[in-house]
């Protein structure tokens, strides 16, 4: 088994991630994917946590701008991150895997409250631990709750896995299909061409803590994997100096 460049990580699951190919909802196969991934990270020793966004099902800020109040709107979202836990805890246990969901908010029926020393307490004993509910807040992104809770757990890398984008571009690919994949890239450029990687307030988080991000294709083979391992795969997003290590 290769050895693992990571001790402990956080993975960043967007819901648009977990939708597949479909419009909306939750792919099945996309969550088998996801958990045998999950799977082989753990099988390398590496304690494993993960941070699901809820865009898949509903995302507050699109909703506010259709006449939702914004804190509700927020709120809907953060229940939609729930949704989408709770699905990953099924498809890791049906896997073999011990799992734990922590949400942000009070729904003690199926998830345990977040606790952070419990959160680090099931790590260290092999489970993987389910952030669910961003941060409890409105007006905060799961990109942030991802950033924070990596920082606050001691995660050594937070992995962005994307659905259908392997990394950062200069522009759109989508959209202009010439743009330029960064295979590094410095915190300060990223926030000054507001580039998409994550939210400016998440961005920031990570450079003040000196925590890398790394960008990738979610679908693509052992992707996951491979990040954990210490490929290069995606766009690594880092300060200048460990930015330089890595070319």
């Amino acid at each position: 088994m290769p050895r693992a460049a990571y001790k402990r990580i956080l993975l960043k699951l967007s819901g648009e991630a977990l939708m597949g190919d479909r419009q909306y909802g939750i792919d099945p196969t996309m969550l088998e994917l996801v958990a045998s991934q999950i799977k082989g990270v753990l099988n390398m020793g590496v304690q494993t946590a993960v941070v699901v966004g809820g865009g898949n099902i509903l995302r507050g800020a699109e909703a506010s701008q259709h006449g939702m109040e914004r804190a509700t709107a927020d709120y809907a979202g953060m229940l939609a991150t729930i949704i989408n836990a709770l699905a990953l805890q099924h498809a890791l246990e049906e896997a073999g895997l011990t799992v734990r969901t922590q949400s942000a908010i009070a729904v003690q029926a199926v998830a345990e409250p977040y606790i952070r020393r419990r959160a680090i307490r099931h790590l260290e004993k092999g489970r993987v631990v389910l952030f669910a509910a961003g941060t409890g807040n409105p007006y905060m992104t799961t990109d942030t709750a991802a950033a924070l809770r990596a920082i606050e757990i001691g995660a050594e890398v937070l992995l962005m896995g994307k659905n259908g984008v392997d990394g950062v571009y200069e522009a759109d690919p989508r959209q202009v299909p010439q743009a330029r994949r960064f295979e590094t890239l410095d915190y300060i450029e990223a926030i000054n061409r507001r580039l998409e990687v994550m939210d400016s307030t998440a961005l920031s988080l990570c450079m003040e803590n000196a925590l890398p991000i790394i960008v990738f294709d979610l679908s693509a083979p052992d992707s996951v994997v491979r990040a954990v391992r210490g490929e290069k795969i995606g766009t690594l997003v880092g300060s200048q100096q460990s930015v330089r290590a890595t070319v």
